[in-house]
This record gives C-alpha cells, sequence and structure tokens, in this order.
C-alpha cells in the first residue's frame, strides 16, 4: 500500500469540550492521563503500557485490552508534527507500520468561549474509512472522546 492509497480515506470528529485547551492538551501527551481515556467504553489502556515521547521524530505506544476477554491491542505511532498546546499531528497504527503506510492523526486544538474555558477539538483521520454506526474505528474513538469528556470534567 502506497502513501496515496492509504491516506484517501478519512473521517473527522469534532467535539466541544468543557475543559481548557491545557487540559485536553495533556490528556493527549500525559500518559498519566491518557490512560483514563485513550480507549473505547469497554477496553482499558493500562498506564504501564503507555509511553509517549511527544517531540517531533519521538515515539509513543499503547495497548488497549478488552474488559470481558483480555484480548490485546498494541498500537503504535510517530509524532509528525507537535505545536503545544494547539496542534498534533501522528501516525496511528500497529507496532512496527512504517510512517509512510501507517493512517495519520491530526488533533487541532482551539480554545472556545470568552475566556478560553472550553475546547473545540477537531480530530482527523486519514488512511481509514469510518462513519458513525460503523462499530469499529469511528465508533471506538467517539466513544473514547466521551470517556475524555467526562475524565476531564472531573
Amino acid at each position: 500500500m502506497t502513501d496515496t492509497d492509504t491516506r484517501n480515506k478519512e473521517f473527522t470528529i469534532v467535539r466541544i469540550f468543557d475543559a481548557s485547551r491545557d487540559v485536553i492538551w495533556r490528556a493527549w501527551t500525559d500518559p498519566d492521563e491518557a490512560t483514563h481515556w485513550l480507549h473505547p467504553r469497554a477496553l482499558t489502556s493500562p498506564r504501564e503500557d503507555i509511553e509517549f515521547d511527544v517531540r517531533e521524530g519521538g515515539t509513543y505506544r499503547y495497548t488497549m485490552v478488552e474488559d470481558a476477554s483480555a484480548e490485546t491491542h498494541p498500537t503504535a505511532g510517530t509524532y509528525l508534527e507537535v505545536v503545544e498546546p494547539e496542534r498534533l499531528v501522528m501516525t496511528w497504527g500497529n507496532p512496527g507500520d512504517s510512517v509512510n503506510e501507517a493512517p495519520l492523526l491530526t488533533i487541532l486544538l482551539e480554545e472556545e468561549g470568552e475566556t478560553g474555558e472550553k475546547t473545540k477539538m477537531t480530530f482527523r483521520l486519514q488512511g481509514i474509512d469510518g462513519q458513525p454506526g460503523d462499530g469499529f474505528v469511528y465508533d471506538g474513538w467517539a466513544s473514547a472522546f466521551e470517556l475524555l469528556g467526562e475524565h476531564t470534567a472531573r
């Protein structure tokens, strides 16, 4: 598969969170925060299985574990662009996927509200088709973002 083949498919999810942009940035870049939400419901991401080296060229990895079966889903990628606290671009796939073949995540964080007490997050995934109700990647990310909202609202 080539870069063009994989990245022609894509979807976008936009969410408004009742948390500052710094809080949402930290949720994406701090393993202690990510363990609470970086997985759909009915899965967990154990803290000991999360590593982030948040810098351009740095890598990350985490493992999602299904609550019912204990089946694991290792995930990894490379940070391509890091502009704190507003933009992350990274590959997203299986450990060992090449940078050119892995799907590409772009996360944009914009302050909302007069005092920046809310954050608009635009999440774009290039390389995988997705739509609401697919029971797969789109729904998985949508579920994770529900958990993110619940976690950051505390």
